[in-house]
């Protein structure tokens, strides 16, 4: 499935190179090396809203470069700055999602989770010693019990709860005004994805559901999760909303869906998710194609 936000980057990782550090050098070196031009975990664009690369400085250290991978030729770096005395928010992910394209926002998705990473696990999470960055920036190692530590990424699903031709959709308070969209949820340890979809749909809304069908899945670096979009069938109808996730939820027919992704309509029953989020794509799966 194509279209979905946050893919299809045109790097390629490349990993054999993280493991050799005279080839990462050589590669920072390179008069064809580029480095991503960002504001802290933010992108810096162009006036065109793409994403801008600069040339690598001379004498640039590999202790505190990122190695993204290669697009084409080119060894493509993001700078690990010092993390900030109190982060502050970061641009709003609806900003980000409408100006960059697809590509260019996994592109850019990869970078900041990473960086985000490192800020969050200078310590050694086994002796609290500290650790410093290897593997071109893809793994950190304690300087005093010599733990390995990793980037992770967090399992997120996000779910319909379908019955015939109707779905269900919620709102959290957070939401703005009429906005509704698909339920999710962390997945839990010692739990598949399948038992977090029929948990997290029936903890927030009373619905059990039975079988699961995968659509597709989404990187969502805020700060490192991946969304996995499922549609769930409902064994039963009846909402009982858990309050602290969720404002209200309603079951919505396949129809007005439809109807609600033509441009002209004028009355959509709520506003859907931006075209690049998941939510969309499932929306739009399970009105057209299911």
């Amino acid at each position: 499935m194509t279209g979905i936000g946050f893919t299809g980057s045109p790097l390629d990782r490349n990993d054999a190179m993280r493991n050799n550090p005279d080839a990462l050098a050589a590669a920072l070196r390179s008069p064809l090396a580029r480095l991503l031009r960002m504001d802290g975990l933010d992108p810096v664009l162009s006036e065109d809203w793409n994403l801008i690369w600069d040339d690598v400085s001379p004498g640039a250290s590999l202790e505190n470069h990122v190695y993204l991978g290669q697009i084409d030729d080119a060894p493509c770096f993001a700078v690990l700055p010092p993390k900030p005395p109190k982060s502050g928010p970061s641009r709003p992910p609806r900003d980000i999602l409408t100006t960059l394209s697809n590509d260019q926002a996994a592109t850019w998705a990869a970078a900041r989770s990473v960086i985000d990473w490192h800020w969050r696990h200078g310590f050694c999470a086994v002796c609290g010693g500290q650790s410093s960055m290897f593997r071109g920036g893809w793994a950190r190692r304690c300087g005093g019990c010599g733990a390995e530590h990793y980037p992770r990424v967090d399992p997120v699903v996000i779910m319909l709860a379908v019955s015939g031709d109707r779905a269900l959709v919620g709102r959290q308070p957070s939401f703005p005004p009429r906005f509704y969209s698909a339920l999710a949820g962390f997945v839990e340890p010692g739990e598949s994805l399948e038992e977090a979809v029929r948990r997290e749909i029936f903890e927030e809304a009373g619905v059990r559901c039975g079988a699961v069908h995968y659509v597709a899945s989404q990187p969502w670096p805020f700060p490192s999760s991946l969304m996995i979009a499922c549609i769930a069938e409902a064994e039963s109808e009846e909402i009982n909303i858990d309050t602290e996730e969720l404002e209200h939820a309603f079951w919505v027919d396949k129809s007005a869906v439809q109807e609600m992704f033509d441009p002209s309509c004028a009355e959509p029953v709520f506003t859907l998710p931006p075209s690049q989020a998941i939510a969309h794509t499932l929306l739009l799966h399970w009105a057209f194609h299911r």
